[in-house]
């Protein structure tokens, strides 16, 4: 495991290239992607960090920030960092970092708080709460400010990937700017396949040779392969067996949020081969597995291969005693992946003055060289073309190629699910997995069961 590099990025961003800084990963309900323990960090960070030494921010504009870390301890100080970075070069504005838990708890958190009526002036959450963020005015469009940068705000948007910007538009307009973000790729023990005689260079392509590699990895101590079925995570993984199931391509939803495909034979038979891994083939843990474990399962080599977030790459990384690789999702019809993570938004009703403060700690925030370095710290996928450009990135695929992977899969990735009042969706979509996983409904009964309860909840954006 090449650990050196990431040690080093470390270093080098607490002394100061975090001036460059970055952020975190993604995790619960859509959540794409939990990880692992959560930070160590205050409900508010202390004033003089967020504050970047400005003695005179008495006299200030102050702005609020929430934002949630559901990959460990270090996102919260790179973000923390970022805001304390921005805080010094801009001494008029104080940016002041609220650390509200994982992405669920940052929603109710901020509905709280506009209640009250003292929302965060900017926030961090879900790419796919866009539809529950403008249907309820909890966020503004952003593309009057986009526009009044002119040609500056025009290359800015489309630097950024196109996949991830997909999931940023709510009727034609910007919600959201991503930060945070992820895709699901596939982790496996190099040495586990050496043992078995399988080539370590060569991961499983296709669906079929998951079963085959699984069975051959399988063993009375470790189960070849690992995917998570709890609530709040299965939903990002059964997004990437049924894309790669679609013939044409077709998500779980469709783009303007209001309905579900969750019943489709397709689809259907995603969920079959999910349950299959489990029930036919044994090659897979029985059960409800967490999005939690996987990694230390992984680690401890209790699983051979793992489905997960490209943001759980530093913990792998650092934390491995056996050379890994990652690889795109095994394909089936077709190759493909669901993107998740988190992005920035603003919140509806400030003044014109803390929106423009706002919007600009969003774009120094993801600064070229800032969302490059984020990617180096956390695991996440650099955000923008221009970061891949960045000698940052290429030394840093150069010494960990396996962070790649991600970047490479990202054209062949769509938006998890992803609609209006998405909480709801999920979890209508998770606990009727959840049926089908423990034996109490038949795969075809359970998207059924989901496709019906869904779509009785978004009846009224019809």
């Amino acid at each position: 495991m090449k650990k050196r590099f990431l040690v080093a990025a470390a270093a080098g961003l607490m002394a100061s290239a975090l001036s460059l800084s970055g952020c975190g990963n993604s995790g619960s309900a859509g959540q794409s992607q939990a990880d692992s323990s959560q930070p160590v960090a205050s409900q508010k960070s202390d004033s003089s960090d967020a504050k970047g030494g400005n003695e005179s921010s008495g006299d200030a504009l102050h702005l609020t920030f929430y934002y949630p870390v559901n990959v460990g301890g270090s996102a919260a100080k790179l973000i923390e960092q970022i805001c304390a970075d921005f805080n010094a070069e801009n001494p008029d504005i104080v940016v002041e970092p609220v650390y509200t838990g994982n992405y669920d708890d940052t929603v109710t958190k901020i509905q709280t708080a506009m209640q009250g009526g003292t929302p965060p002036d900017v926030f961090v959450s879900l790419a796919t709460q866009r539809f529950t963020m403008a249907s309820t005015g909890m966020a503004m469009p952003l593309d009057e400010l986009i526009a009044a940068d002119g040609e500056e705000g025009k290359a800015y948007i489309d630097d950024f990937l196109d996949g991830f910007m997909e999931d940023s538009y709510v009727d034609g307009q910007i919600y959201s700017i991503p930060f945070q973000r992820s895709t699901m790729i596939l982790y496996y023990n190099k040495d586990a396949f050496k043992e078995v005689g399988l080539d370590p260079e060569k991961a499983p392509s296709t669906w079929e040779e998951v079963v085959e590699y699984g069975q051959k990895l399988t063993n009375e101590n470790r189960y070849g392969v690992g995917l998570a079925l709890n609530s709040g995570s299965a939903q990002w993984a059964f997004t990437g067996f049924c894309l790669q199931n679609s013939a044409n391509g077709e998500n779980l939803m469709t783009e303007d949020g209001k309905q579900v495909l969750f019943d489709t034979p397709e689809n259907v038979e995603a969920l079959q081969f999910w349950l299959d891994l489990q029930n036919k083939y044994k090659i897979m843990a029985p059960g409800i597995v967490q999005w939690t474990d996987l990694p230390t399962q992984f680690l401890a080599g209790e699983v051979a291969m793992i489905y997960h977030t490209t943001g759980n790459l530093a913990n792998i990384s650092q934390n491995a005693d056996f050379e890994f690789g990652t690889a795109f999702l095994p394909g089936h019809k077709r190759v493909a992946a669901p993107t998740g993570g988190g992005n920035f938004y603003i919140s509806s009703g400030l003044s014109e003055e803390r929106v423009q403060a706002a919007w600009k700690f969003i774009k120094f925030a993801t600064a070229t060289e800032r969302a490059a370095q984020w990617s180096l710290d956390t695991g996440y996928v650099a955000t923008r073309e221009s970061c891949f450009e960045t000698d940052l990135i290429k030394n840093y695929y150069e010494e960990l190629p396996q962070a790649k992977v991600a970047y490479e899969q990202i054209p062949m990735s769509k938006p998890e699910l992803t609609t209006y009042n998405a909480a709801e969706i999920w979890r209508v979509l998770n606990d009727n997995i959840q049926s089908a996983v423990v034996g109490d409904a038949t795969p075809e009964e359970a998207l059924k069961n989901a496709q019906e309860q869904a779509m009785e909840i978004l009846a009224e954006y019809q």
